[in-house]
């Protein structure tokens, strides 16, 4: 039966500008194109982890001008009885997009920073021992969610991001799964060099299973003693907005099918890989992200054409 997904996260308005460069201090700088997306860490993760496959469930707050974002994610096949409505602004994010593919964002949390205690205890109080919680950084009270859900039994895939003083307030021995890259990994440990990262998290936290995104480099998966090593794969860059969080999508939907084998794990990394590839290689946020059909489909190509 398939594992059941609770994505307590924030769901933001994103406006997209597109721009020659990033701007820099004091530049003014013409844009020639503007859109509006559904987007938010939380609202992709869950649409990665329902096109992936997987019985998601999303919990937050929308604005309300956010009507649109509660449409997308059931559209894409997200379960929101959980999803609440504030009379405030929307969370949303203001993204400068050059025409390299490379973002700079500015994120305003609105409704997404409205998410209570009380909240929290409803929702989780519907899950059980065994099933998952996905949480991110951009929702108010994360550490109390991981600590509530933790106490419930639930599985916790954590990725701390943005990086916020909530890594110092969190039990890291109440997450299942870390899911950071480079950046988010030196704030943790205080190590630059990602081997170095690793070895502290598992020294610190030795039943910590982390996967670490290395841009260029990959992706590493350390459960234990056990690491698997993930290549990138090559595809030309349109947009690398929602990249991390179709690979944690996709990733943790595989994951919570392949307990601890290791060759699962390695094809959930593959999987989680070739997603976020697809996903920089088109425009938008959610709308960027691959519906697992394709996956498989880019996936079998590359396989075949290795032989």
């Amino acid at each position: 039966m398939e594992v059941r997904i609770l994505n307590f996260g924030s769901l933001n308005i994103d406006y997209v500008y597109s721009l020659d460069h990033i701007v820099r201090e004091g530049e003014t700088e013409a844009s020639a194109d503007y859109q509006v997306f559904a987007g938010g860490k939380g609202l992709n993760q869950s649409v990665a982890l329902a096109r992936a496959g997987g019985r998601v469930f999303h919990a937050g707050r929308i604005g309300k001008e956010g009507a649109f974002l509660k449409k997308a994610l059931e559209d894409s096949g997200v379960d929101c009885r959980f999803l609440l409505t504030d009379g405030g602004a929307n969370g949303h994010a203001i993204i400068q997009r050059s025409a390299a593919g490379e973002n700079s964002i500015i994120l305003y949390p609105g409704a997404n920073h409205k998410n209570t205690r009380e909240d929290m205890d409803r929702v989780l109080a519907r899950f059980e021992e065994g099933d998952i919680l996905a949480c991110q950084n951009e929702i108010s009270e994360t550490a109390y969610l991981i600590e509530a859900a933790h106490r419930r039994g639930l599985r916790v895939a954590w990725n701390p991001s943005p990086v916020t003083d909530v890594i110092k307030d969190v039990d890291f021995s109440m997450v299942s799964w870390l899911i950071i890259n480079e950046i988010e990994g030196e704030a943790i440990t205080g190590e630059a060099d990602p081997e170095a990262m690793l070895e502290a998290l598992r020294r610190r936290y030795p039943d910590l299973r982390v996967v670490l995104t290395l841009g260029a480099g990959g992706s590493v998966c350390q459960d234990g003693e056990l690491v698997l090593r993930q290549e990138r794969y090559t595809v030309p860059v349109r947009d690398t907005t929602a990249a991390g969080d179709t690979f944690l999508g996709y990733f943790i939907r595989e994951a919570s099918q392949a307990g601890r084998d290791p060759e699962a794990l390695g094809r959930a990394l593959k999987m989680a890989s070739m997603a976020a590839a697809l996903a920089v290689s088109r425009e938008g946020a959610m709308p960027s992200v691959p519906l697992r059909d394709e996956v498989e489909a880019e996936l079998a190509k590359r396989e075949k054409e290795s032989v």
